[in-house]
């Protein structure tokens, strides 16, 4: 090729531009062989024209890369309409229409959840969901809490300012399950539901407490059902969801709606001597849990000389945490992609 026949920037300039304009791939437009054939052009000019035309070609190169992404963006903005995130109110109002579930993946809470309620469900449990706010009936006072008891005050409890709760507990929903199910008492069979629901307290955060998080409540009620009966069922469900014999502990504790309460550990998995995970002490506690008090069952119209219970309430997180050696309940909530990509 002689140095008549050589395209020009110019040339070259004006013919990719006009093809940008007309193709459907426009990243293609960089690989095309006559600017490729510019750059090849470089070495055989003068020396002293080379840094000028080199030059040139970069700037070309450049200007076409600007070119090709905003050809690239407004493809992209034109194929996805914008959402409009003021939810506009107007019942004639277009629709948005929702992005396609295969370009998003399930919570790692939720996934872990679904796991559990399927474990209770084989277990003859059924599966009621609690509610995301109450009264003070339900969340207290149906659960023998006391009228001065510290968690009803509202530096422990998140209430509204005419009287309503964002539940502390599942527990909230005891005394409904109690009710609704207790016609199966009459007939020889046994109360027996879990509640998942999220649960909100004004907790200070740090790697093992959260101020919302998601919480599965079981109780159990029948004749001649004893403790025994709840470290059986507790271990079953533990031992099935992480597929291996458990080191688990019982401590006496003090819950106003069991009696007797207990503390239910796992040995902590991050450590050998203790962490600040588990406080350094080598234990997790992981639920709480104990046989129903009778005021509870009395409150709900049963009769606690004929009929004993048990309850429990644990934090699906805590559960997750220690199946995924996962260090600090914050990451759950905190949308990092790099955390929720491995799950």
């Amino acid at each position: 090729m002689t140095a008549e026949t050589m395209p020009t920037i110019e040339d070259v300039r004006t013919k990719l531009v006009v093809e940008l304009e007309q193709t459907d791939s426009p990243e293609q437009i960089l690989k095309r062989p006559e600017l490729k054939q510019l750059y090849s052009q470089i070495s055989s000019l003068p020396a002293e024209e080379r840094a000028e035309f080199g030059q040139g070609v970069n700037q070309l190169k450049s200007e076409l890369e600007q070119l090709v992404a905003a050809r690239l963006a407004a493809a992209k903005t034109a194929a996805k309409p914008a959402i409009d995130v003021t939810a506009p109110t107007d019942v004639n109002a277009p629709l948005p229409q929702p992005l396609p579930t295969s370009q998003g993946s399930l919570h790692p809470v939720t996934t872990e959840l679904r796991k559990v309620t399927d474990i209770f469900m084989r277990m003859g449990f059924d599966v009621v969901e609690s509610r995301l706010i109450d009264d003070d009936y339900h969340v207290f006072g149906s659960l023998n809490f006391p009228d001065d008891h510290p968690a009803r005050d509202d530096y422990d409890t998140f209430m509204t300012t005419d009287g309503l709760i964002a539940p502390p507990h599942t527990s909230t929903m005891q005394n409904r399950v109690l009710k609704e199910y207790k016609s199966r008492l009459e007939n020889d069979g046994p109360i027996s539901v879990v509640v998942p629901g999220r649960v909100f307290r004004n907790e200070d955060l740090d790697a093992r407490h959260e101020h919302t998080f998601t919480q599965v409540e079981g109780v159990y009620v029948g004749r001649g059902v004893t403790v025994g009966n709840l470290i059986a069922t507790l271990t079953t469900l533990l031992e099935e969801y992480y597929g291996q014999k458990l080191e688990t502990r019982i401590t006496p504790f003090y819950f106003p709606f069991t009696e007797p309460s207990f503390e239910f550990s796992l040995s902590c998995p991050f450590c050998s001597e203790g962490c600040s995970v588990c406080s350094y002490e080598g234990w997790i506690e992981l639920l709480g849990c104990g046989m129903i008090h009778p005021n509870v069952l009395r409150e709900a119209g049963i009769d606690s000389e004929e009929f004993t219970g048990f309850a429990w309430g644990f934090g699906v997180e805590r559960l997750v945490m220690m199946k995924h050696n996962i260090e600090d309940i914050r990451h759950f909530h905190s949308s990092k992609l790099n955390f929720l990509e491995q799950f």
